[in-house]
């Protein structure tokens, strides 16, 4: 009699996850600042959204605030990957602190962005979540001609001066298919809307999103590790649902994974968000092959080589 043998049970690992170029400069950044300035180091916000990040910087001497205001005069102070208004320099400034700004590259680009376009005197419609830093940072470049459109939903209440003199921005961490649907939403309405002169998505959100789309048709379920406050993370399981996946999870690491959730599953996808360190991945891994999860497939969508030079206070003096 012949015994129906057990159906492969595997894991499809998303390639490029985890760590971008500008959460990997912002980590390295609070680390040297420690090393050369001896703890504590004051950071402003968390420097990247994942708590295990902020926790083990923690134990190695930095102290994250809330505002500048709690940070000892004359200290050094970090600033967050999400970006900073203008204001936050000037109370930085006013308060002597040593400030280190690890704003990504890429955030910096859209706060040019809106000032260029502010000084020219555009309407600027910045497409976001409300509250989230990065948002709060970019629109204090330019409060006066900046309007947030959260989502497609926003885009029929948006009021502008001049049809004819409007221009869209984005936050770097947004789902790539729902800013398209925000902005054709947008254009419908104003048919002379401008596109910014270069993608404001960052690289590195749209080729987690283009990864977790290829395993998301084939799994059952994705997990996706990172923390509740990474934007770029809860983008990560609504692409991975709206992409064919039976269900998709947040979680923080692997003790967070409900093992019912892989009782009927035989394909399970796993990514990460872009500020989340490899070895939550590894340990989420491990905890799947406990459960019988063993073969690991990894699928590569895009390639990424990009990284970036630390702000200039940390790099070592040229002889």
């Amino acid at each position: 009699m012949d015994v129906m043998s057990e159906p492969t049970r595997r894991v499809l690992l998303a390639k490029p996850r985890g760590y971008c170029a500008g959460v990997d400069r912002a980590v390295q950044t609070v680390e040297r600042a420690i090393e050369q300035f001896g703890a504590p180091v004051y950071v402003r916000k968390q420097i990247v959204h994942n708590t295990h990040v902020v926790r083990t910087l923690e134990q190695r001497g930095a102290i994250f605030v809330a505002e500048t205001d709690e940070v000892p005069e004359g200290a050094v102070v970090v600033f967050s990957a999400h970006g900073v208004a203008p204001g936050v320099h000037e109370e930085a400034k006013d308060r002597s602190l040593r400030t280190i700004d690890a704003t990504c590259p890429l955030v910096t680009k859209v706060h040019n962005e809106a000032r260029r376009f502010a000084a020219q005197d555009y309407d600027i419609l910045l497409i976001g979540h409300e509250g989230h830093e990065e948002v709060i940072g970019t629109t204090g470049e330019a409060p006066e001609n900046i309007r947030l459109v959260d989502g497609p939903a926003d885009a029929a209440s948006i009021e502008v001066r001049d049809p004819g003199k409007v221009v869209w921005l984005s936050q770097t961490t947004l789902s790539v298919d729902e800013t398209t649907q925000t902005v054709a939403a947008l254009r419908d309405r104003l048919p002379l809307l401008m596109d910014p002169p270069s993608d404001d998505i960052c690289y590195a959100t749209q080729n987690r999103q283009v990864a977790v789309k290829q395993i998301a048709k084939e799994s059952d379920v994705v997990i996706v590790v990172g923390s509740a406050n990474s934007s770029n993370s809860v983008r990560l399981v609504e692409v991975a649902l709206d992409s064919g996946a039976t269900a998709a999870y947040l979680v923080d690491d692997c003790a967070a994974i409900d093992p019912s959730w892989l009782e009927s599953a035989t394909t399970v996808g796993v990514t990460s968000g872009a500020s989340v360190p490899e070895e939550l991945v590894d340990q989420v891994l491990d905890r799947l092959a406990q459960a019988g999860f063993s073969a690991v497939e990894e699928v590569e969508a895009v390639a990424e080589h990009m990284s970036f030079a630390l702000p200039r206070e940390l790099r070592p003096p040229r002889h």
